[in-house]
């Protein structure tokens, strides 16, 4: 790996943590580039919602991310290029090498090799490396024994396939293989070997998923392409994917997800910031808000005659006040109302440390 690479590798790695400088990370593209779409912007996790992280995205500059989201692994195969995952798993920020084979060249980007980097919008960065052929293809052709569409798209081949070589197949769905596992370019440029197939996989039932129902016809094992859809029970929040998916390799395309509970605001004497809108507890239907939704509350200057807020967050049933709020007492709200801290002057941005 040159120099160049070498820099684009460590510039990846940095990726991967949060920056809390857009100085460290490249200014965020304004012009209609390729990427027309970039993750929400952000200047650190705060930022973000829940299960995102302030990351720097390449060119989207600091953008709020999935770590764990992952880009599209194992690519194609392709008989002009290669390309060799050089990080442990194709997630965010993950580096991919791809490089030219042997017989071949990229004229336009000037270089064979180039190392593309999984962004936030689970796409591979730059355009993909063109590599053109050195030698007479009359040549080149004459020497060589082609492998139909439906074996390239259904398993990773490796080895040469030239006259005098050998090839072995490997499913690229994981499954086993079906036939011989190797074959041989002959002279007349026919394989030696029929190509085998891969041996049909299916999916186990996913998981319940409590206080929630599994949209799907109950089976001993899902047939590759099979879709289950999940709902919750009223009054609760479907907090993950609502469809799963059967995929070649025998599992399922995401972990089932949760239904989570709805909250009960714990004030009864206080306003409270819901959405935005300032309310009393009793004003909303049952006093309580969804999983996720967050709360805002007022709590009392210790020195001085003014309020500030403190936020919290419903999280599946479970929504705490915040250590500086004190409810008030029956007499307070009914003697006193005006008085409330929900309803005295707020105080100044440089009152509150």
């Amino acid at each position: 790996m040159d120099s160049a690479l070498l820099l684009l590798f460590l510039w990846a790695l940095m990726g991967m943590v949060s920056l809390q400088s857009s100085e460290r990370c490249p200014e965020r593209l304004q012009e209609q580039e390729r990427r027309k779409l970039c993750p929400r912007s952000c200047r650190s996790d705060k930022d973000c919602a829940s299960k995102r992280q302030c990351l720097c995205d390449g060119q989207c500059g600091l953008s709020c991310v999935a770590p764990g989201r992952t880009c599209p692994w194992p690519l194609p195969l392709s008989e002009t290029s290669e390309v060799r995952l050089l990080s442990p798993s194709p997630t965010f920020s993950a580096l991919l090498e791809v490089r030219c084979r042997p017989g071949f060249t990229s004229p336009s980007s000037g270089s064979d090799v180039t190392v593309r980097r999984c962004q936030g919008d689970r796409q591979w960065s730059g355009d993909e490396l063109i590599c053109t052929e050195t030698r007479s293809p009359e040549r080149t052709s004459a020497r060589m024994c082609s492998l139909p569409t439906e074996v390239t798209d259904t398993f990773s081949i490796h080895g040469d396939t030239s006259v005098g070589s050998s090839i072995h197949y490997s499913c690229l769905s994981g499954a086993g293989i079906v036939g011989t596992s190797e074959n041989f370019c002959q002279e007349n440029r026919t394989w030696l070997f029929p190509h085998p197939t891969c041996k049909r996989l299916f999916c186990q039932p996913p998981q319940e998923v409590k206080q929630g129902y599994v949209v799907a016809v109950q089976k001993a094992e899902y047939e590759v392409g099979f879709d289950i859809h999940y709902l919750c029970r009223k009054n609760y929040l479907l907090d993950g994917p609502q469809k799963i998916t059967c995929l070649s390799n025998g599992s399922w395309s995401a972990s089932p997800p949760h239904c989570r509970a709805r909250c009960v605001i714990p004030a009864e004497r206080s306003r409270v910031v819901i959405g935005g809108i300032k309310r009393w507890p009793f004003d909303i239907t049952d006093a309580v808000v969804p999983h996720g939704e967050n709360v805002t509350f007022f709590c009392k200057h210790p020195r001085k005659h003014c309020s500030f807020t403190a936020a919290q967050t419903c999280f599946d049933g479970k929504l705490q006040t915040p250590a500086c709020y004190l409810e008030p007492t029956w007499l307070q709200y009914k003697l006193f109302p005006h008085r409330l801290v929900s309803e005295i002057e707020a105080c100044e941005p440089g009152d509150v440390e």
